[in-house]
């Protein structure tokens, strides 16, 4: 078929890449327009133009999309479907453009975790089974009838990068799979039911990134699992002599087997090799850690050159 593919980061290329391959032709990608970033300002493109650009595909960067000029073009392409995956939220004069439909393409099993931060949030709340949903578009935020269904296993050894490679291979073969269906008009798609409590994602600010060491050791490993590698679940080591506040991003822990009894907040440090930290129920032992200013590093070598006895024995 011929479609217009619109998204903007890593996990849509994989899926864009996956329906070239499965031989449908692309009219057009649509992405997000150039932003400047770092300290040049340079303008930095989305993941999709990068490879919309090795593959010389024709790129629409739109900054309004209710434009008039915006929808004449992509009436104008003629294409039978659109994919949408990770981009932003679709008027009604554009959803409704092609003859076939269009479908956005979600990591999660809909109707639990609509928003911005479905992988993340799965994880966090400790979740051991996810998945990916095709839906069709409508004037809600992802709340449109769903077509299919993958299944994805969250593991105890999962983070938001695994998950997310993991998911994002299953919404490629789902999406292909969608589009089949779509082009022997065997679509049948069935309503979202909300037969359970229904778990929300929205998009992760820096408040929700705080550790709270007086929460359980669970609830804190699962924390650090749902924002690594990126952004990070982090704490705050005082300085002792200025009391000056000093960030310290957590990228990797575990459980101990141990519970110290202090309050919690209370870090230990045993040599070169074991930082634990007390919590309301067992102690966390942490593994991969930055400080601000630093790049993360694994705990013997963060250790190696760490003075404990510059900052006060509780993190904030």
């Amino acid at each position: 078929m011929r479609i217009v593919f619109m998204g903007t980061p890593e996990f849509a290329v994989t899926i864009l890449d996956h329906i070239i391959q499965a031989g449908h032709d692309i009219a057009c990608v649509v992405t997000t327009p150039d932003k400047p970033a770092g300290r040049g300002q340079h303008l930095k493109f989305s993941d999709v133009k990068h490879y919309a650009l090795e593959h010389q595909l024709t790129i629409l960067q739109p900054v309004d999309l209710k434009a008039p000029e915006f929808i004449s073009e992509l009436h104008a392409l003629d294409a039978e479907a659109f994919v949408v995956v990770a981009f932003r939220m679709l008027p009604e004069s554009v959803y409704t453009i092609p003859p076939k439909g269009t479908f956005n393409v979600h990591a999660s099993l809909l109707p639990q975790y609509r928003g911005a931060a479905p992988i993340q949030r799965a994880i966090i709340n400790g979740e051991t089974e996810t998945g990916v949903t095709t839906f069709l578009l409508d004037k809600h935020t992802d709340t449109g009838d769903i077509i299919g269904q993958k299944k994805v296993e969250i593991t105890r050894e999962d983070n938001c990068g695994t998950l997310h490679d993991k998911l994002m291979f299953a919404g490629a073969e789902l999406a292909v799979e969608t589009l089949k269906k779509m082009e022997s008009n065997m679509l049948t798609p069935v309503k979202q039911v909300n037969t359970e409590p229904l778990h929300p994602a929205p998009k992760i600010f820096k408040e929700d990134m705080r550790i709270h060491w007086n929460d359980t050791a669970e609830n804190i490993y699962n924390l650090v699992r749902g924002l690594s590698p990126y952004p990070g679940a982090y704490t705050t080591l005082t300085e002792k002599k200025s009391g000056k506040s000093v960030q310290l991003k957590v990228f990797q822990s575990s459980i101990s087997n141990t519970k110290s009894g202090q309050n919690p907040g209370f870090m230990r440090i045993t040599g070169h090799k074991k930082w634990e930290i007390s919590t309301k129920t067992s102690d966390i032992l942490v593994e991969k850690i930055q400080i601000e200013g630093k790049k993360p590093m694994n705990i013997q070598d963060f250790l190696a050159g760490f003075h404990p006895e510059n900052y006060t024995e509780n993190l904030i």
